[in-house]
């Protein structure tokens, strides 16, 4: 028999979580990132560029005080608070990213689509073994930034947020490694299996929260005495893509539907975004993404992503790069410290 541990929902704290003091003239920082597979590369690129522009390529991840990121997003969170530099991570994304997907011709592609029909298309092995190069045996416990990496449980199905130890309350994830964090935001269902986490099982956090930018919000909000007109967000995407219901769709059955996750993606980011908006005004939430494209490059195309993304970052921090560096890096934020072990002397 299986053992299957009771849910993590079941030990909710049933009353508001005592609220941690903030300075009352200092501003909360986040720096959101959405799940999109290779095309990581953009919000990696983006934040590389403004490390170069503004920081003297110093780690940007010194001017945030909250990160949380979804599946690729994820990724680039925990290496950010692990202490690498945007720059670093853009490079493995550049350089290494064909080793986690590696491109094939027509015909492979075509065998691909065959495939995923049936079981998953690509090894873990190749992702494990980068995230371990970046991150060893680190854990959340160690991290330099407080983070919030949405995953999904599958043995119960349900939501599942990975979160330092920034408020008292949360004692479950300290010891967790990057490594099987980064791993469980990013298994893809059809791309990579579903990860075995204890009893557990782990997949892509992009299945409810693609873009997180609610989760850091609320977090934050739940763990800190601040006033929501301090709270300014950096929020990055990893490209967009138009989805629209036509004539066909609109009476049609699955085959005129099977995309129709890019559709859940889509509205689930257009709603965060939106709750986001009116907490805390529009005007302190700051969204830089591709624009809209009917062929957008897809979260396993190496090829297209790397000859193309780059560029396009260099092209979104022209428009906004002032602005965040107005907003976000002219100073650094306080260092953060988890909270101690209950009982720690």
């Amino acid at each position: 028999m299986i053992y299957v541990p009771p849910r993590r929902s079941d030990g909710t704290i049933q009353t508001r979580r005592l609220p941690q003091s903030w300075p009352a003239e200092t501003s909360l920082r986040i720096l959101s990132i959405d799940g999109g597979g290779i095309c990581g590369i953009l919000p990696a690129a983006v934040l590389a560029e403004l490390e170069s522009r503004f920081l003297g390529g110093k780690s940007i991840a010194d001017h945030f005080d909250m990160i949380a990121g979804t599946s690729t997003g994820g990724i680039i969170a925990l290496g950010l608070a692990n202490g690498l530099t945007a720059a670093q991570i853009r490079d493995v994304y550049l350089e290494r990213g064909n080793l986690i997907f590696p491109p094939v011709g027509k015909i492979g592609s075509l065998l691909r689509l065959v495939q995923r029909g049936h079981r998953t298309i690509y090894e873990r092995g190749p992702l494990e073994s980068e995230l371990l190069r970046m991150f060893g045996g680190k854990t959340l416990g160690q991290a330099r930034t407080r983070l919030c990496i949405p995953a999904f449980e599958g043995r119960h199905g349900e939501p599942w947020i990975f979160k330092t130890p920034h408020h008292p309350d949360y004692k479950l994830d300290r010891h967790e490694r990057m490594v099987r964090v980064a791993m469980s935001t990013a298994a893809a269902p059809t791309f990579f299996e579903a990860l075995p986490n204890n009893g557990y099982l782990m997949l892509d956090g992009g299945i409810w929260a693609n873009n997180p930018v609610m989760n850091a919000l609320v977090d934050a909000l739940a763990c800190y005495d601040i006033r929501r007109t301090q709270i300014e967000i950096l929020s990055l995407g990893c490209g967009e893509t138009t989805f629209k219901v036509d004539d066909k769709r609109a009476r049609g059955g699955l085959l005129h539907w099977w995309n129709v996750i890019n559709a859940a993606m889509r509205a689930q980011s257009l709603n965060a975004l939106g709750q986001a908006y009116l907490l805390v005004g529009k005007d302190h939430v700051m969204r830089v993404d591709a624009p809209e494209s009917p062929n957008a490059i897809a979260l396993d195309d190496y090829e297209r992503a790397r000859n193309e993304l780059p560029s396009m970052a260099r092209s979104l921090v022209e428009g906004a790069g002032r602005e965040i560096n107005r907003v976000f890096l002219t100073t650094p934020v306080t260092p953060y410290a988890p909270c101690p072990l209950p009982n720690a002397a």
